[in-house]
């Protein structure tokens, strides 16, 4: 087995703009990479765990997003803000719920709407804690309300808890 190198301690803030860029160019698996190789020199790292958590999230569309969401949920519980933590955890239940809507079935439809009601908790709880002048709990729960509002009659009658088979 091949064992990665560490990088060096001077060159995180270098790493993190890469992982952004790479997120960015839609390589979330590549960023995910630069993250763990940062959070192998600095375990705390409060920026290297967010982008962590987003690199997880981007690949929920195209690989199973129950281990990621679990990856994603654990990083989430180092973060040391209570807001961010709840900011990002609806996060990452706002894009489980839209990588579910991309399966395009009655049971993912379904499975999106618990999505979009844990993610709406958790920003409420993030809004209620939020720092001066942040808006950004509020701009994500305006996003699930009005997802849910374009979602078809029948989800709304659909179970609201996130069904786990994905």
């Amino acid at each position: 087995m091949f064992e990665p190198k560490p990088i060096s301690r001077d060159g995180i803030p270098s790493a993190l703009a890469k992982a952004e860029r790479y997120r960015l160019l839609n390589e979330p698996g590549e960023a995910e990479s630069i993250c763990l190789d940062v959070l192998q020199i600095e375990p705390g790292n409060q920026d290297a765990l967010v982008a962590l958590v987003l690199a997880l999230t981007d690949q929920f569309p195209h690989h199973p997003a129950a281990g990621l969401a679990a990856r994603a949920e654990e990083l989430i519980e180092r973060l040391s803000d209570p807001y961010e933590r709840e900011y990002y955890g609806g996060i990452v239940h706002e894009r489980r719920a839209k990588a579910a809507l991309q399966r395009d079935s009655f049971h993912s439809a379904a499975s999106a709407v618990g999505w979009l009601h844990e993610a709406l908790a958790c920003f409420e709880r993030a809004e209620a804690i939020k720092p001066a002048h942040n808006d950004d709990a509020v701009l994500r729960w305006n996003a699930c309300a009005r997802l849910l509002q374009r979602l078809p009659h029948v989800v709304h009658d659909a179970r609201t808890e996130p069904i786990e088979s994905e």
